[in-house]
C-alpha cells in the first residue's frame, strides 16, 4: 500500500507560480514512476506530467511544456511540480499518482495509487 499526500495548492494570479509537492509513504519510493494529473470541474482527469523511477525520463502534456517542471527527491520520498506562467485554464484539482513498475506514462489507468488532490486556482 502507498499513501500519497499532495500540498502546495492555492490561489494565484495569472502569470504567477506555484510549487506542488507529493509525499509518498508505505513502499520503496525510488522504484516508482510518479505522475501528476489534473481535473477541472465538468471535465475528465487529464495527464500533466510524469517522471520515471530514475528521473531519466520525463513526459509533459503539450499544454504545460515549457511552463511546468516535474522533479523528484528520492531521499525525501517526494515529487514536485513547479508551475510557472500559470494561466486561468490551469485551474483544477491536481493529483499525484504512482506507477509501481517505474513506468512514466500518460495513461491514467496504469497508475496504481492516487493522492486526494490539491486545488489550484488561477485568477485572470
Amino acid at each position: 500500500q502507498v499513501q500519497l499526500v499532495e500540498s502546495g495548492g492555492g490561489l494565484v494570479q495569472a502569470g504567477g507560480s506555484l510549487r506542488l509537492s507529493c509525499a509518498a509513504s508505505g513502499r520503496t519510493f525510488r522504484n516508482f514512476a510518479m505522475g501528476w494529473f489534473r481535473q477541472a470541474p465538468g471535465k475528465e482527469r487529464e495527464f500533466v506530467t510524469a517522471i520515471s523511477w530514475s528521473a531519466g525520463n520525463t513526459l509533459y502534456a503539450d499544454s504545460v511544456k515549457g511552463r511546468f517542471t516535474i522533479s523528484r527527491d528520492n531521499a525525501q520520498n517526494t515529487v514536485y511540480l513547479q508551475m510557472n506562467s500559470l494561466k486561468p485554464e490551469d485551474t483544477a484539482v491536481y493529483y499525484c499518482a504512482v506507477n509501481v513498475l517505474g513506468l512514466a506514462t500518460p495513461t491514467t489507468r496504469l497508475y496504481d495509487y492516487w493522492g486526494q488532490g490539491t486545488q489550484v486556482t488561477v485568477s485572470s
